[in-house]
Formats: C-alpha cells, sequence, structure tokens
C-alpha cells in the first residue's frame, strides 16, 4: 500500500456488489435523518453517526456491515467506532454522493 492509497475512496458502486453477495449483511446509512428521507440507497438502515455516538446498536456485533454516507468521511468515523464497539466484519463502502443507481425517497 502507497502513501496516496491512504486517500483513496472506496468505490461505493464496486462494495455494493459485495454487500449484495453477502449473506445477511447490513447496510448502514449513517446521514441524518433529513439526509435519509432526501434520497436513501434501497433496503439501507438509517442510523445516524451521532446515534453510534450515543451507543445505539447498528446490527449484531458478528453481522456483516457495509458503511456508507454522503461523502465517506462520516462512513470512516463510523466503522472505527463500530469496531471499538465490538463488531467483527465492518467495512466503509464511500459515500452516496458517488453512488450511480436508483436511489429511494
Amino acid at each position: 500500500m502507497s502513501f496516496f492509497d491512504f486517500f483513496k475512496l472506496p468505490d461505493i458502486n464496486q462494495e455494493l456488489l459485495a454487500f449484495h453477495n453477502t449473506k445477511e449483511g447490513v447496510l448502514l446509512d449513517v446521514r441524518t435523518p433529513e439526509e435519509y428521507k432526501e434520497g436513501h440507497i434501497p433496503g439501507s438502515k438509517n442510523v445516524p453517526l451521532r446515534s453510534l455516538y450515543e451507543g445505539t446498536p447498528a446490527a449484531q456485533l458478528q453481522t456483516p456491515v457495509f458503511v456508507y454516507c454522503h461523502s465517506g468521511a462520516r462512513s470512516r468515523q463510523a466503522v472505527i467506532l463500530l469496531k471499538k464497539m465490538g463488531y467483527t466484519n465492518v467495512k466503509n463502502i464511500g459515500g452516496i454522493a458517488s453512488y450511480t443507481g436508483k436511489v429511494e425517497k
């Protein structure tokens, strides 16, 4: 891994393929409820980053969790927090701003 790989953001479209191929995975949107209502990826669960800091569970600790936000910054924070909370299979998949699929409202 090079120094610049640290700054490379995940490709949400590619990562969603992995989510859809993962049995019992959870797609977690950590944006605010208002942002979620404006449009979200179908099948996602909204648990705002703030709620995670307050201890709201996202899923079972062993469940594969795929986390996204608007740009990838909050989802990166959420993944770090979820790992500290004991989640063993979490992944930042980036931001919905790069999503090319259909958005649900």
